[in-house]
């Protein structure tokens, strides 16, 4: 279909006649007329009633009419949501994080952003860290934190942040009373941990081989809340990184001692996503404003 003969044609029916169209559009009577007969002819159908001096509609003319003044509704809406979009007023974005990084600190960085972009849906996925790299390869999200970083070669690490694993307990604990642990002395202390498959036991059991020393964990759990309640009722201890536990150490309900094995003191967290993947608007927003959490929390701890 012809785009400017529609549009002439709505405009000499709007107006009622094609000198008043032609006036407003700035093209010749003849012009206007030749391309509503052009549209007359793919149609294949009359649009108005000829032998008039001012133009009367025919049934199909009316249906086209009323087809063009819906398109331009469309368009209408359609660049409205664009704009939003571009302000990032709407728009959506899949998180994955790994199971540690979810406390409080984290939720009130959602929430932040939430606030401050009412129209935007987000999606939190939690998972292993092979698992939100495989999320983040196959576009189920836009962003990944995890520990350490990928050595996958599609995956791309926007930030990396040290973040050690550290012991943490209640400041009551026998355990708080060491500036620092090793493996071995954790194994006088019931300990709660994650299962195989997430990245802090993953860690740790890369670092139990290099010293040769086994943790037998009392408590195996997915759910970091409980992990942190177990140890800040002095049940147990834990170990995650700080991020997973700033409100609280803030506070004092728990305490944090360094645990003593080059390659944890090491340890980062990175932001991800796919290689090639443009991330613009409100997820690009969002990273950046992890990146920069990401360092306030590490500042923090030190």
């Amino acid at each position: 279909m012809l785009d400017n003969a529609l549009a002439y044609f709505y405009e000499a029916a709007n107006l009622g006649s094609m000198r008043l169209a032609s006036e407003k559009i700035g093209v010749a009577v003849s012009s206007i007329s030749r391309q509503i007969a052009q549209l007359e002819q793919e149609l294949g159908t009359p649009l108005i009633e000829r032998g008039r001096r001012s133009i009367r509609l025919t049934e199909a003319g009316r249906m086209t009419v009323d087809f063009y003044r819906d398109q331009l509704a469309d368009r209408e809406a359609l660049m409205n949501r664009l704009r939003d979009l571009r302000e990032m007023k709407t728009g959506r974005i899949d998180l994955a994080v790994g199971e540690g990084f979810l406390g409080r600190s984290f939720s009130q960085a959602v929430d932040a952003f939430q606030r401050r972009n009412p129209g935007i849906a987000l999606s939190v996925l939690s998972g292993t860290t092979s698992e939100i790299v495989r999320m983040v390869l196959e576009d189920e999200a836009h962003i990944g934190m995890i520990f350490h970083t990928s050595n996958e070669p599609k995956i791309r690490t926007r930030a990396s942040i040290a973040q050690p694993l550290e012991v943490l307990c209640a400041p009551t604990h026998p355990a708080a009373a060491f500036a620092a642990l090793t493996l071995q002395d954790l194994k006088a202390f019931r300990i709660c941990l994650p299962p195989p498959g997430f990245g802090i036991r993953r860690l740790l059991g890369d670092a139990e081989k290099r010293a040769q020393t086994w943790l037998d964990a009392a408590v195996t759990t997915t759910s970091l809340h409980l992990m942190r309640d177990l140890a800040r009722w002095g049940r147990v201890v834990t170990v995650l990184p700080r991020i997973a536990a700033v409100a609280e150490l803030e506070e004092g309900a728990l305490v944090s001692r360094p645990l003593l094995d080059a390659e944890l003191e090491h340890s980062t967290v990175s932001l991800i996503h796919r290689m090639g993947r443009q991330l613009d608007g409100a997820p690009a927003r969002l990273l950046g404003q992890l990146e920069a959490r990401l360092k306030t929390w590490t500042e923090a701890g030190r």
